[in-house]
């Protein structure tokens, strides 16, 4: 029998997703299993490396024997994740520890401490990294360990992310991608670690922790018998290295091209242009990801995307939750709702920052906060809705607008992009093509496709996307639209910068 498909594990930071990809690039088959997060203080966040692998390897199992695909058509396995944190094995490869998760913020004191030493600290970090550090990266974690869990260092070998850590129980082997190690922080540049930033933490001793580098696409090691056992996949089956679901999630959609944006539309929004070098402007915004392919990835995030939609539809459209059987089904209503309202939503305009961590993009703010602007009593739930809906891609625009280079397109993934309805908003208020491509699982397809290139199926990670993403849709801007939305924009941005100092009085920050 050919070996003649691919499987992508993706382990997000609590769903795992296993799909399997033929060599034309179509999602065959997906299976999806929840993983524990644990919050054992407040704004704490892990998870049990174990219980993680448990789930990985049920998900693998599950993939292949309810979808009735034999393991021998297996032919390699790429592998993203959830990236950062502190995945801590000893020499035997047990756990030390259960994995501290990027969303962590039990740093923050000592970030702060390190501020008030070294007053251009996240600067430093920045102009290395090109990334504004989280509380989660694995080096100030690791710093917080040798402070608060010294005996956790000394009993640990080897610091992992969790991609790496699914690597090693699969294969027996350790190695981390450039992808990780460049924002741990790292050296965006050089796509690796930073002595400096190594340095900078007080972390010279704990060096030896961190594996050797290994290419993203190439390949890891083999499907052990052991690990073939627990996952019904073939022993001696090559598992690529991998790469952080960013940069996966891009390559699975096809942005590999400098110029191509993409946009992740989900609970929180990540607005990437694909450079072909690094990107460290505007300076202390946004981050910055490494790429296979001698790529770079900048990107922009907006901490609350889909999470406005769904506060709407809970404060405001319980009668159309009550009369409706599916999902689909009331957000179908909803655009039809939101459809009564003209373009501009009869001058309401939804400043969408109702994340508690208030806007990352074009600055950061915690104080900020969302506000609906504009109303009258002429003003309908139909307006409202709908300047949620523009609120939110008027939000996408913004983080384009501060980018150095311009997109001259967007792939659009995430739950936003199933609706036609948002994505030709998008198109509309960013003046860019939105092109949504086939597929769900963008970031297990992203690894498939490192490990395709890694069997030698395409030469490149370029060749790869070219033969393998297909687009199911397309939305040009509607020039008419597209000038009532420069009107906008041009209001948001000026309640975004006029409203600052309010935002800040209220939270007691002025």
């Amino acid at each position: 029998m050919a070996s003649d498909l691919l499987l992508g594990v993706d382990a997000g930071t609590s769903v795992v997703k296993a799909a399997l990809f033929d060599r034309a690039g179509r999602e065959l088959a997906v299976v999806r299993r929840r993983t524990p997060v644990e919050t054992p203080q407040p704004g704490w966040s892990e998870t049990d490396m174990n219980v993680v692998w448990e789930v990985t390897a049920a998900a693998i199992r599950s993939l292949l024997t309810e979808h009735r695909f034999a393991s021998e058509r297996i032919a390699g396995v790429g592998l993203t994740g959830n990236m950062v944190g502190a995945w801590l094995v000893d020499a035997q490869g047990h756990p030390v520890r259960k994995a501290i998760l990027w969303n962590d913020g039990r740093t923050q004191p000592l970030i702060d401490r390190l501020i008030a030493a070294m007053p251009d600290f996240m600067t430093r970090i920045f102009h290395s990294s090109g990334s504004v550090m989280q509380q989660g990266c694995t080096l100030p974690l690791i710093r917080w360990l040798a402070e608060n869990e010294p005996e956790t260092l000394a009993r640990a070998a080897h610091a992992l992310c969790c991609k790496d850590w699914i690597a090693y129980k699969l294969t027996g082997c350790i190695q981390i991608d450039p992808t990780e190690a460049s924002v741990m922080p790292g050296d965006a540049r050089g796509c690796g670690y930073s002595d400096a930033m190594f340095a900078l933490f007080g972390l010279d001793d704990y060096r030896p922790l961190f594996p050797r580098l290994a290419p993203s696409e190439s390949v890891a090691g083999f499907v052990t018998a052991q690990a073939a056992e627990q996952t019904g996949l073939r022993p001696g089956v090559p598992v690529a290295v991998g790469a952080g679901d960013v940069p996966a999630s891009a390559i699975g959609l096809g942005a590999v091209s400098p110029g191509v944006g993409c946009t992740l539309l989900g609970t929180n929004i990540l607005n990437c242009l694909v450079a072909a070098e690094p990107v460290f402007e505007p300076v202390d915004v946004g981050l910055l990801f490494c790429m296979p392919g001698g790529r770079w990835l900048r990107a922009m995030v907006n901490v609350a995307g889909t999470t406005c939609l769904d506060w709407f539809i809970a404060q405001f459209c319980a009668v159309e939750q009550a009369n409706v059987r599916t999902p689909a089904e009331l957000f179908a209503t909803l655009e039809r709702l939101a459809g009564n309202s003209p373009i501009g939503a009869n001058g309401a305009l939804f400043l969408p920052y109702l994340s508690p961590l208030g806007i990352t993009t074009p600055y950061f703010e915690p104080a900020a906060r969302a506000e609906f602007f504009g109303l009258t009593d002429q003003h309908t739930r139909a307006d409202l809705l709908r300047a949620v809906y523009e609120g939110v891609a008027l939000s996408i625009r913004d983080g384009f607008a501060v980018m150095p280079q311009e997109a001259r397109e967007i792939r659009l993934a995430g739950g936003g992009a199933k609706s036609a309805f948002w994505s030709q908003i998008i198109a509309d208020c960013t003046g860019k093509s939105v092109l949504v491509p086939s597929g769900t699982e963008f970031g297990a397809k992203g690894a498939a496709l490192l490990a395709g290139v890694g069997l030698g199926w395409w030469p490149s990670i370029q060749d790869a996307v070219q033969g393998t993403v297909t687009i199911v849709r397309r939305f040009e801007p509607n020039p008419e639209a597209s000038a009532v939305y420069d009107r906008m924009y041009a209001v948001y941005q000026m309640l975004q910068r006029d409203l600052r100092p309010a935002w800040r009085a209220a939270a007691g920050r002025a």
